[in-house]
This record gives C-alpha cells, sequence and structure tokens, in this order.
C-alpha cells in the first residue's frame, strides 16, 4: 500500500495543468518530491527532467514516463466571440461539448465552456456529431474583442480542470493519468530504493520525458544527452474489456490483473524476458500485449536512438484514454512498481543483453 505521502504528492501532480509544451510547472512539483530521493537532476531546454542516483556510474540505465497531457489550441476567434480549436496531442472531440476549460493566458485562467446546441434544436433526421469544426468554447462575451480583451488570443492553451478522485476505494480516476502515473511511478521506484537502502552498482536515470504525446520528441532529445545502456519504459495502455473495444484487434487486457509486458520490434527480448522472470519470481501478477510495428511510446525513442538502445515496456491498464476520467487500478499501479523496482535489482553492471547470446 503506498504512504500518504505518495498519495498526497500524486494529487498534486494530476490536479496540476502541465499540458503538451508547457510542462514546467509540473516538471517542478515531479522533481521537489524527487529530490530527496536522487543525488542530482538534469534538465534539458524543452523540459525534460532526469533524477539521477549514482551519477558517476559509467554504466546507465534510464527508468521512464512522461510528463505532458492532451489539450487544446486557441485557433480562430469569431467576430461573435466564439472560439475554435485545434488539438494539442490527441485531444478527444467527441468528449468537448459541455466540458469546462482553463484558457491559459498572461492574464492567467479564463474560463470558458464547450457550448453545444440544444437537444430541442437539432435535427433528429441527420444530427451532427461533434466534430473538430464545429465544436467550440463560450467565454461569456459577445464579440471578439472582448475575449481579446481578456487576455485570450490565438496560440492559448487550454486544458481541462478535472481533478483526482478515488472511486470505490479501488480506482484512482483523473485526467492526466496517461502518462502522469508513468512519472509518479518511477518517482515511487526512488522513494523504494531510498528508504530501503537499495544498493545499484550503475548510474539510474529517473527520467520524466515531455512531448509525448505529438511524437515521442522528449524522449527523442534526452536519450542522447544520457546515452542510456538501457531503458525500461512505463505509459498506460488500454483496458480492453470496457463496451465497444475489440479484443480480436487489441487484444485482452484487464484492469486489476497486472502490469502489461509489450511484445513488439522495440522491446528487446533478453531485457524483456529478464522482466517476465522477474515478475514471475517474485509473484507479480502480469499481462502480455503485442504491438505489429511499433509501441507508440517512448520505448520506440529510446530502442532506435544511440545505435540501438535495449529497451522494454511496463504498461499499466487504463481505461477511457484520452477523457478527462482516466481510470487505474491502485493494485496495477502498486504492482507496476514493485516490477520496476524488482528488475532494477537484477541488472548487473556490464550486462549487455547482446542479441546472440
Amino acid at each position: 500500500m503506498l504512504p500518504d505521502k505518495s498519495i498526497a504528492f500524486l494529487e498534486k501532480y494530476l490536479n496540476n495543468a502541465a499540458p503538451t509544451g508547457y510542462e514546467s510547472s509540473g516538471q517542478k512539483i515531479w522533481m521537489d518530491y524527487l529530490r530527496p530521493y536522487v543525488d542530482t537532476f538534469i534538465t534539458d531546454s524543452y523540459g525534460t527532467a532526469v533524477g539521477v542516483i549514482n551519477p558517476e556510474a559509467p554504466f546507465k540505465v534510464v527508468i521512464e514516463g512522461h510528463a505532458d497531457e492532451i489539450s487544446w489550441y486557441v485557433n480562430y476567434i469569431s467576430p461573435e466571440g466564439l472560439i475554435y480549436v485545434i488539438r494539442n496531442g490527441g485531444s478527444d472531440h467527441q468528449i468537448a461539448p459541455s466540458k469546462v476549460v482553463n484558457i491559459h493566458t498572461d492574464k492567467g485562467i479564463v474560463k470558458g465552456v464547450f457550448g453545444w446546441p440544444a437537444i430541442h434544436t437539432r435535427l433528429k433526421e441527420k444530427e451532427e456529431t461533434p466534430k473538430l469544426d464545429n465544436i467550440f468554447i463560450d467565454v461569456g462575451c459577445k464579440k471578439k474583442e472582448d475575449v481579446e480583451a481578456l487576455g485570450v488570443h490565438v496560440g492559448c492553451v487550454i486544458t481541462y480542470p478535472d481533478e483526482f478522485f478515488i472511486l470505490n476505494k479501488t480506482n484512482y480516476v483523473c485526467r492526466a493519468l496517461d502518462n502522469r502515473m508513468g512519472g509518479f511511478m518511477i518517482a515511487e521506484v526512488a522513494r523504494l530504493i531510498k528508504e530501503n537502502k537499495t544498493s545499484l552498482p550503475f548510474g539510474l536515470y529517473i527520467t520524466n520525458s515531455v512531448q509525448e504525446e505529438i511524437g515521442l520528441r522528449g524522449a527523442e532529445m534526452i536519450t542522447h544527452t544520457i546515452k542510456p545502456n538501457i531503458a525500461i519504459v512505463t505509459d498506460v495502455c488500454h483496458d480492453t474489456t470496457t463496451p465497444m473495444i475489440n479484443q480480436k484487434k487489441e487484444g485482452e487486457i484487464k484492469s486489476g490483473e497486472g502490469p502489461v509486458i509489450s511484445y513488439a520490434p522495440a522491446v528487446q527480448n533478453r531485457l524483456r524476458n529478464l522482466i517476465v522472470e522477474t515478475a514471475q519470481t517474485h509473484k507479480i501478477p502480469f499481462q502480455r500485449l503485442a504491438s505489429s510495428r511499433s509501441t507508440g511510446t517512448d520505448t520506440d525513442a529510446f530502442a532506435y536512438s544511440n545505435g540501438g538502445v535495449p529497451s522494454a515496456l511496463i504498461s499499466l491498464p487504463l481505461r477511457y484514454m484520452h477523457t478527462t476520467v482516466e481510470m487505474v487500478d491502485k493494485s496495477d499501479v502498486e504492482n507496476v512498481i514493485r516490477l520496476i523496482y524488482e528488475t532494477l535489482q537484477q541488472i548487473k553492471t556490464g550486462e549487455t543483453f547482446s542479441y546472440f547470446d
């Protein structure tokens, strides 16, 4: 069971808005929590933050999550004062109507709502569905100039304010669990290493990357700075047991049944096998997931960098991805932390994870 200080950090970290390209406030919260558990930090010019244990060790192991969240950009303000948007990351247009939003301006937060025509006024014969070209934000103004007077302009980023809560004592719910949960879990691994006085024979780089949601960009940059020997990435994957998901296509993954270990070209076989063996040895429940070409996660960025870095992916099953009610099972969170922590203790200095051994 996670201690109260960990849950307090998780709530603060999730409730803070840190959309793609604007992760700095969230990274500061993360670094403040991690500070007692690491020896030093590395940061880069785009905001990726890395806590380092044993920075002088020549052999380098990365554990990684990503820090950003999906959001919107102001794209157009109509003469009538309505705001039209474009995506910043994979924002879901279908959930937008009736959602409250925060528009981030130099003058502070401006509240708005995604409006939508009342059911009484829609044509039953051919109802329009929410699309990127018909959803809009209303900030209570009647003309463009009034919107601009609030500090809103093209390029302002827009987030949802939905906050963290625990559902039925067993599930964490919030926007941005994808993938601030990853940053939380790797920070918890660092806490366990410190509190358990675990000695590692290598340098451990606890990496919270930015800009994953728009193409793995933060990981792509930081891997060339760290030049790791091994990378273990954690992200979320779909719980496929809810309605309207085809398990023949997406696989069978269930919340509450443990971390998900991926099989994919970017996942190095020997490193993955070590993770599987660790789970079996320590009786940590786990599931398996196959990816056809790419994992779609920062694993790909690490694996194909620096001439090839042995990389693996441990995922957290999540319901309702890219909505404001993303949901994960508490036991899965704890077991991902355990699995990463125990796997690190199986890695030997100088291990190359050669493909041919």
